[in-house]
């Protein structure tokens, strides 16, 4: 992994976020970890922000909504569409919009990616089950490298978070996934440990032995 084509993306780390996602608390706190070492390395940040108008144009079906008749949840009349204040992004670092669960459907992500020659993208963010996996599964699509720090998502319940890890790390076949800290240590030079692929649905799991399965990463 080349730091000179290699981004940070951060996947809906709002204040919405805060309505029942399990870990925001920690999640957050790695999140400001990474950012501030790829701030020193030089690696540019982008955050993605989910979009629900109040005017309910472009709505996905059956979302929900207000007896107002406005969106619940990342309404852009509120600062819940807002990135959370611990992370706000700086003047330099790049904010996309989205208005459906994938960061690159109807959106210029791919574009400005391709324009910077990124080939790496770092990623962790909300939910793991919806936005982010769709992320991640069309950076795959699109030939991306997926670098998955996965103790920097969250989802509304474990089970979930670990099923849609565990999801991703069997069909992305190039995946290679860690903690925040080894990402780190990656990211300095030093000696570190992830999880990469060794052939495709690798990771049997079941109800009964998710959580050993998902503990293997």
């Amino acid at each position: 992994m080349e730091k000179t084509n290699t981004a940070l993306v951060l996947i809906d780390i709002q204040k919405e976020s805060e309505f029942g996602i399990q870990g925001v608390e920690q999640a957050v706190q790695n999140a400001e970890l990474l950012i501030a070492e790829c701030r020193k390395q030089g690696i540019p940040i982008i955050y993605t922000r989910q979009i629900n108008r109040e005017d309910t144009i472009g709505l996905s079906n059956h979302e929900p909504l207000k007896e107002d008749g406005t969106p619940v949840f990342y309404h852009d009349g509120t600062d819940a569409v807002e990135i959370l204040d611990k992370i706000k992004p700086k003047e330099h670092d790049i904010v996309v919009d989205k208005y459906r669960w994938s960061s690159f459907y109807g959106t210029n992500l791919d574009l400005i990616l391709r324009n910077m020659g990124v080939k790496n993208l770092l990623m962790g963010g909300f939910v793991t089950d919806g936005c982010l996996m769709t992320s991640v599964f069309d950076a795959y699509f699109r030939d991306y490298q997926v670098h998955l720090v996965k103790d920097m998502c969250g989802a509304t319940n474990e089970g979930a978070h670990m099923a849609s890890i565990l999801m991703i790390a069997n069909w992305v076949y190039d995946v290679e996934i860690y903690n925040t800290d080894e990402l780190i240590k990656k990211l300095t030079g030093n000696s570190y440990r992830s999880w990469k692929s060794a052939y495709p649905d690798q990771l049997q799991f079941t109800p009964e032995n998710l959580r050993r399965v998902f503990s293997e990463l």
